[in-house]
């Protein structure tokens, strides 16, 4: 038994970091491993002709959560940025979240009431009975035709990579209507973007004398080794590979990006731009340099075309597929993971739910407490 180390952290993404570094505030020593080259998992950021480029899709942090936001705001200074996405259908531009600029782009309405009632028409042309069934039938319940059709449907199917009907409705059952002319697409208290990107959050937190980290470290490639080595592991990778997928594979969607610099300094006016028909490929363009305010070179500006993928076994899995046969299997993963004594599961893969990052920071601390308890006074 390896007795320099207290814990072993498996990846070194936003879960692992803030529980290392909570160990560390409580003396604990802490060897970090991750498999990429470099730390932050999916919040990874790096600089790109003065522009913070983010490596694996845009990530806004927003929490109404005051403690969370004060609690990131510990390690970077955050800027005022606002999320308000486009969406781009056939060449069609409309704003979102649904809204009222979006109703009057669609409809040429200009009142909450006009707008109601034109959604209220479409949903009782659509003759729905009973409970819906399905994604389709869950978002006409809710928003009518022409924005399901337009704006969510084809998105949706490329997103999920499975046709409308036969996703579950619960997948959408919370769509963000607003009847105000409102395009900020949260509704949390606090909202940002670190200002010089989010590495520098995991740089501060794993910054420790009683941290070591390495990246390029496959915990697969020694895993029984690690195991015997170390008294208590963090694990952040995926749950079913941790057991070998013995009761069978749970179900993770992919991505797949494609970033470059073109010589313009500003693209398409927008951080983010939803393609929402079904014939273009990609889900969405992200132009990075609009997170913070058009900074960096202002003749280039850096996208990334974001391209929903199946997963399958060693590719990079981005989100799992939270349906009911999915979360059923889960189940019986956790049971095992709960008689693991020595290993500590964690974050989006290892918990195996859709994560936003101030949810993630929750959780890890919610685990060192269970853990390790409050700091020292």
């Amino acid at each position: 038994m390896n007795t320099k180390y207290d814990y072993l952290v498996v990846g070194a993404g936003l879960f692992g970091a803030v529980f290392a570094h909570e160990a560390a505030l409580r003396g604990k020593r802490v060897k970090v491993i991750e498999k990429r080259n470099h730390i932050a998992g999916n919040i990874y950021t790096k600089t790109v002709d003065g522009i913070q480029v983010h490596q694996y899709g845009a990530h806004i942090f927003h929490t109404s959560d005051k403690a969370i936001w004060d609690y990131v705001n510990q390690f970077a200074e955050f800027n005022r940025f606002t999320n308000s996405p486009m969406a781009n259908y056939n060449g069609q531009l409309y704003n979102l979240p649904f809204n009222m600029n979006t109703f009057n782009e669609l409809w040429g309405v200009q009142t909450p009431a006009e707008a109601k009632a034109k959604i209220q028409s479409q949903i009782e042309a659509a003759h729905l009975n009973g409970q819906p069934k399905n994604l389709e039938e869950q978002a006409i319940s809710l928003i009518g035709t022409d924005i399901y059709q337009k704006l969510i449907k084809g998105y949706t199917e490329k997103q999920w990579g499975q046709a409308a009907t036969a996703l579950p409705a619960f997948i959408i059952r919370r769509l963000p209507v607003r009847y105000t002319f409102d395009n900020n697409y949260f509704n949390d208290t606090y909202q940002g973007i670190p200002i010089g990107g989010y590495t520098q959050i995991v740089e501060k937190l794993l910054d420790h004398v009683e941290i070591d980290v390495e990246t390029g470290v496959d915990f697969f490639a020694d895993r029984d080794a690690y195991l015997a080595n170390y008294p208590k592991v963090i694990f952040t990778g995926m749950i079913d590979q941790y057991f070998n997928y013995q009761l069978g594979e749970l179900a993770y969607r992919s991505l797949r990006f494609e970033t470059e610099t073109v010589n313009t300094g500003n693209y398409q006016g927008n951080a983010v731009v939803n393609y929402t028909d079904a014939e273009t490929p990609y889900t969405r363009i992200i132009e990075h340099k609009h997170f913070e305010f058009g900074n960096g070179d202002p003749e280039k500006s850096v996208i990334t075309r974001e391209y929903p993928a199946d997963w399958h076994r060693g590719d990079e899995p981005y989100y799992p597929v939270n349906n009911q046969q999915n979360n059923a299997l889960y189940k019986q993963y956790a049971a095992l993971a709960k008689a693991e004594g020595q290993v500590i599961f964690g974050g989006r893969l290892g918990q195996y739910r859709y994560y936003d990052m101030h949810q993630v920071i929750h959780a890890a601390l919610v685990t060192v407490q269970a853990e390790l308890g409050d700091l020292p006074q």
